[in-house]
């Protein structure tokens, strides 16, 4: 009993200074993304999720609010990052999760595919960053979501070509910025596992629910890992570059 009430105590305290925590959770209003901020707002943070609508449909929390962001305009960037200093100042973590995966399964890569997933998947995600950096705090972090479709180590497929290839360079963006920002903010990469989104054919085939990533990538989130880490949530191990 005097366990599980000091637990109960920790918990109340962990929480109560997670309420002094932003977050802003790109694509937060579906798949992996509508994971990470269902299971931040239970651990008390304040979210700002963005979507391409500026909403988030079927789900209201006391702790959420919404920007409409569109990674791929550089207008829709400027905007929401505009709107993030003018309404929120400083926030403590930024999690890029917003992409996409039009090849995915597809035996062979085509221009089009390849030209939208890298204009989300890389662009998107680097120049929302680096209009993000000014307003998230010292001693921040940011947290990729790439995949281990992204390892050039791990790789054995050939199909997804744009997708892999949009994966490894932000895999490699991670390393670069954390390079440049050590002394300053951390920079990790995470593979969220298999997850059931609907991204692909067969992702009905998954182990995971939206629900089981956004846990397991908040366990990632509490470790003490060093910069440029590249960690595995569904297994919770390190990823080979």
């Amino acid at each position: 009993k005097i366990n599980k009430s000091k637990k109960k105590t920790q918990a109340n305290i962990n929480y109560m200074s997670n309420s002094n925590k932003k977050v802003l959770v790109t694509g937060g209003n579906r798949g992996i993304g509508l994971g990470i901020v269902k299971h931040l707002l239970g651990e008390g943070y304040k979210v700002i999720a963005t979507s391409r609508s500026g909403v988030v449909e079927d789900f209201n929390h006391e702790n959420l609010d919404t920007i409409k962001l569109d990674v791929s305009s550089e207008e829709s960037i400027r905007n929401a990052s505009e709107t993030v200093a003018s309404k929120y100042g400083k926030i403590d973590i930024l999690v890029n999760n917003a992409g996409i995966g039009p090849d995915l399964g597809a035996a062979l890569p085509d221009r089009d595919s390849m030209q939208a997933t890298f204009d989300t998947n890389v662009f998107g995600l680097v120049f929302f960053t680096e209009a993000m950096l000014p307003h998230l705090k010292d001693e921040g972090s940011i947290y990729n979501i790439s995949s281990k479709m992204g390892s050039i180590a791990c790789c054995q497929g050939t199909s997804s070509v744009a997708y892999r290839m949009s994966k490894s360079a932000v895999n490699m963006y991670t390393k670069t910025l954390a390079n440049r920002l050590k002394d300053r903010i951390r920079v990790i990469t995470i593979h969220p596992g298999w997850v059931r989104t609907g991204i692909a054919s067969n992702s009905h085939m998954a182990p995971l629910s939206i629900e089981d990533s956004g846990r397991e990538i908040y366990k990632i989130m509490q470790l003490p890992l060093l910069t440029a880490a590249y960690w595995d949530a569904e297994l919770q191990e390190a990823i080979p570059w």
